[in-house]
């Protein structure tokens, strides 16, 4: 199979789909491998060390479109890239198809397979494409979020783990499940109060026995979102629904009882996000003020540490790109449901329920 791997057109989105050591693994399987230029260059890779691992380097992404039959990606296409994909070649990337109608119309009018990332499940119902990001996100919503904290930065001038004499910030997060539990466990290092919320209480029990003793476990309802953000420094919305948009968990009129300068990190805007007055960011103008209320709506956390997040990526997604490419997607599908659950739109229809609820569009059962 002909694989092309593009530059990320995303402001700041410096990771690449797949590293060197991932291009030797395809190769190796017989696969020819194209990378556009410069790709790889902001998660420290040249085009030699691609092109040393077996790849050909190609001069642009139209080039690099046009030979594929597979395009792995990390983020989703962005409007330049809509017409260079054409009917039956695979898309193998993040979608999140229920945040953009747009994208979602594009993606049906190509009438390319497209599997996304975030929706391959295991028969546990974890989401082992999205779990390494997830784990970066989580993290880095405390590191953004103590930053934009300081007073020079909008927020109200706190330290998260306080001084001796001086009571640690309060950080609200809201979900248990990946980005929640490593944003609870970054905070708490940091010597912060925090209080994790989620409306399962095995997971909230599996929490509270395994967090250290400064996190607070809650169960998740209106009444006590409302009541601990009043208190709160730092809020971190961390709801995922696979494939689904996100519910919205802080209300507009909440933000009123808060204190100013409170900060708000969404990580789960790639989803539309959970807060009802989020509106996506990028890293180049990352926050904006509601009602005194900082928000923090990066829609490509990861892209920030690079280095970090493209190996991790491709730790996961490789051997998934490597069944598609051997096996081809239906044969790749059959074999796998993990990977069948990733198909979102393939030839202009919608497969993946929750995308088509979403917009109201119609659903149609793959027939593999």
């Amino acid at each position: 199979m002909k694989i092309g791997i593009p530059k990320e057109l995303k402001a700041f989105e410096n990771r690449v789909a797949v590293t060197p050591a991932g291009i030797l693994e395809l190769v190796a399987n017989g696969h020819d491998v194209y990378v556009q230029t410069a790709a790889g260059v902001g998660s420290g890779f040249a085009d030699t060390d691609y092109t040393n691992a077996g790849a050909k380097i190609l001069p642009t992404m139209e080039d690099t479109y046009a030979i594929a039959d597979m395009i792995v990606k990390v983020k989703e296409p962005i409007q330049q890239e809509y017409n260079l994909i054409r009917e039956n070649q695979i898309i193998f990337t993040y979608f999140h198809f229920a945040s953009s109608l747009e994208l979602t119309e594009a993606m049906i009018k190509s009438k390319a397979v497209c599997i996304a990332y975030e929706t391959v499940e295991l028969p546990d119902r974890s989401l082992p494409l999205l779990v390494p990001m997830s784990e970066v996100a989580g993290r880095m919503a405390i590191q953004e979020g103590a930053r934009f904290l300081e007073k020079p930065h909008l927020g109200k001038g706190v330290l998260l783990g306080g001084v001796p004499g001086v009571k640690p910030a309060h950080v609200i997060v809201i979900g248990g499940g990946i980005v929640g539990a490593q944003s609870a466990k970054i905070a708490a290092g940091m010597g912060a109060r925090v209080t994790i919320l989620d409306k399962n209480l095995a997971r909230l029990r599996y929490l509270n026995d395994i967090m250290p003793a400064n996190i607070t476990t809650r169960y998740s309802d209106t009444y006590t979102v409302k009541e601990l953000c009043k208190d709160a420094d730092l809020i971190v919305g961390a709801v995922l629904i696979a494939g689904d948009k996100a519910p919205q968990v802080v209300s507009r009129s909440m933000l009123k009882d808060m204190q100013a300068g409170t900060v708000m990190v969404d990580v789960a805007i790639d989803q539309g996000g959970c807060f009802e007055t989020s509106r996506p960011t990028t890293h180049l103008d990352p926050v904006f003020v509601i009602d005194d209320v900082v928000h923090y709506c990066v829609a490509n956390i990861p892209g920030a540490v690079p280095m970090t997040s493209t190996l991790a990526l491709t730790n996961a997604t490789l051997p998934y790109a490597l069944h598609i490419a051997n096996k081809g997607w239906k044969e790749a599908c059959k074999g796998r449901n993990d990977l069948r659950k990733g198909l979102n739109i393939v030839n202009g229809d919608i497969v993946y329920k929750a995308v088509a609820q979403t917009f109201g569009l119609e659903y149609k059962e793959l027939n593999l």
